[in-house]
């Protein structure tokens, strides 16, 4: 095994892929069996990344899946620079209410949304950013794992994602 390049492997994998990518595909990509050397490498290659101060990190998302991404102090001098989002407006806020406060009955955030919510639940349903079970007469809403990864959180535990949206307000 070569450590440099392997290490340089993942970092050229974790940068290009734009999400997180799940361990059992980079053992499969790089052709290697021992989890454990892959994760001490990307344990390394996270240490290079604060060793340097960088303002790109290496983390652990949800599900054993890593991703590189720009660090929370350095996302709004950046957020014009990133690709954009296909969710925008009223759905945006649509999902930030559910995030927040989920578990979210569908018909309570028809309180806060107003009857325009249905078009944006079903939406965010169909893009994997929510999912809605059966509670009665109402839908009960929480967010998945996908949401997690794509906001780069390292859990999808209601608390964890609470955390993180007063983090960004603050």
């Amino acid at each position: 095994m070569d450590i440099s390049k392997d290490k340089a492997s993942i970092e050229a994998i974790l940068f290009i892929s734009g999400e997180p990518v799940p361990i059992s595909k980079l053992l499969k990509k790089l052709g290697i069996k021992e989890r454990d050397y892959v994760e001490g490498l990307i344990e390394s290659l996270s240490k290079d990344y604060i060793d340097r101060g960088s303002s790109i990190e290496v983390i652990r998302a949800v599900e054993d899946r890593y991703t590189m991404q720009v660090k929370n102090e350095f996302s709004l001098l950046t957020a014009d620079f990133a690709p954009k989002s296909e969710i925008r407006g009223a759905v945006l806020k649509t999902l930030a209410i559910i995030a927040y406060k989920q578990p979210l009955k569908k018909s309570d955030l028809v309180k806060y949304r107003g009857s325009q919510c249905y078009g944006h639940v079903k939406s965010l349903v169909e893009a994997g950013l929510v999912d809605a079970e059966s509670c009665g007469k109402t839908k009960m809403l929480k967010t998945t794992s996908k949401f997690s990864e794509i906001y780069g959180l390292e859990s999808s535990t209601p608390t964890e994602i609470r955390k993180f949206m007063e983090s960004i307000l603050k």
